[in-house]
């Protein structure tokens, strides 16, 4: 008897591979006791929050007796909480942004969804760069459309503009990047994205309707070695910038994101009221309260980024030492380096499994033959994974001898 939908049925499937070995892990965990699991896996920030959210918190506590201290509120957002995020985004992507330009969201996963259901028509296409991070698929399928990945740069993983530009058809309604981007860390630069401006721009005027540019920017503030992420608004009227606060404030489960479009963009004003409605009809409602006074307090400040410096140097010193290829991210904190030998990302991943370490496959990611690391965990753990990385990658390079 069928229980869900054929749809559904073939997602779980092809279920998240970061999910497959994250539960993987977990089994490892209860055989061997987490101290004996390296677990890259999964992008859960382990910092602890910024101090102003613990300040904030304590605030709210002492108001949440007022009437409709938690209640609904406007969909978009608290007024407030808008204007907050408009001053501090207009000085990020270098132009004038009001509180009419932006709308706060249940997480940058709510900021997708909500931009696909408002601008998608069944059968389109939203472009993005492969790798790419895989849940991206059923954000743009949950509306009738189709992810179709353009591979990126063969081995730096850099915007490939002119790729792009094949791709496009007339059923492209928009590209989606990510920079810095997850799996690779690597950080698109100003010519790169001037450049796929340019490809959209004649792109929208060949068919007529926009192709939108969706930069989502989780990891904005997450780069290193003096680099930064140039900002996408002022390069495209049709543009639209996703983030959220999951990684700068360590707030992952609390749900908090938000979503500003270009002031420049024509009919912007309907886009808004757009994404507005179905940021109800969705059944977000509105982001959470708590959350939007969390942001509200803590704007403007981030977790410590030479912590995650720190950790990205350990990682990239193991595998130097096992002689492992790989591009030294700037920014994010992910490291996505090639499979050694012969082996493909399963027989890999499944050979670091034996070692007790946890990967994720690239073809996750739309990329075979890489594989996934994370360090978003204490440096101890990432030590600890030396030897097991070491060994798997011998016996990768003896697979087919």
């Amino acid at each position: 008897m069928q229980v869900i939908s054929p749809d559904i049925g073939e997602t779980l499937k092809n279920a998240s591979w970061i999910r497959r070995m994250f539960e993987a892990g977990m089994e490892l965990k209860q055989k061997y006791g987490a101290d004996q699991v390296c677990d890259f896996s999964l992008g859960n920030p382990d910092l602890p929050p910024v101090p102003e959210v613990a300040r904030a918190l304590k605030d709210l506590a002492d108001k949440v007796n007022q009437p409709l201290s938690l209640g609904y509120m406007p969909n978009a957002g608290l007024p407030s909480v808008r204007q907050r995020l408009a001053d501090y985004l207009a000085q990020e992507q270098q132009v004038p942004l009001t509180s009419q330009h932006v709308v706060v969201t249940c997480g940058a996963a709510g900021a997708l969804n909500v931009l696909f259901r408002t601008i998608l028509e069944r059968g389109d296409d939203v472009l993005c760069p492969a790798p790419y991070f895989p849940e991206y698929t059923s954000y743009v399928g949950n509306f009738g459309g189709r992810l179709m990945p353009v591979p990126s740069k063969p081995s730096t993983f850099e915007l490939d503009t002119a790729a792009i530009d094949a791709a496009i058809t007339d059923k492209t309604r928009a590209v989606l990047i990510d920079s810095p981007n997850n799996p690779t860390g690597v950080l698109y630069d100003q010519a790169s994205l001037e450049s796929l401006a340019a490809v959209l721009t004649r792109a929208s005027a060949r068919y007529g309707r926009p192709v939108f540019l969706v930069s989502d920017e989780p990891y904005r503030f997450l780069t290193y070695d003096d680099t930064s992420v140039p900002p996408v608004l002022p390069l495209y009227p049709f543009s639209a910038v996703i983030g959220s606060f999951s990684k700068s404030l360590s707030l992952a489960g609390e749900r908090i994101g938000y979503m500003a479009i270009s002031p420049s963009m024509p009919d912007g004003d309907q886009l808004l009221a757009g994404l507005i409605l179905c940021n109800r009809i969705l059944g977000y409602v509105n982001a959470p309260v708590i959350g939007q006074r969390l942001v509200e307090a803590a704007l403007g400040a981030t977790v410590d980024v030479a912590i995650y410096k720190g950790r990205r140097n350990v990682m990239a010193g193991i595998l130097r030492d096992a002689d492992i290829e790989f591009i030294l991210p700037r920014g994010a904190f992910y490291f996505f380096p090639k499979v050694p030998g012969q082996a493909d990302d399963l027989q890999f991943c499944q050979l670091l499994l034996e070692e007790r370490v946890l990967a994720v496959p690239g073809r996750g990611f739309g990329l075979p033959g890489y594989f996934r690391l994370t360090y978003c965990m204490d440096e101890a753990v990432i030590l600890r994974a030396a030897k097991g990385l070491k060994q798997a990658a011998q016996r990768a390079r003896a697979i087919g001898k």
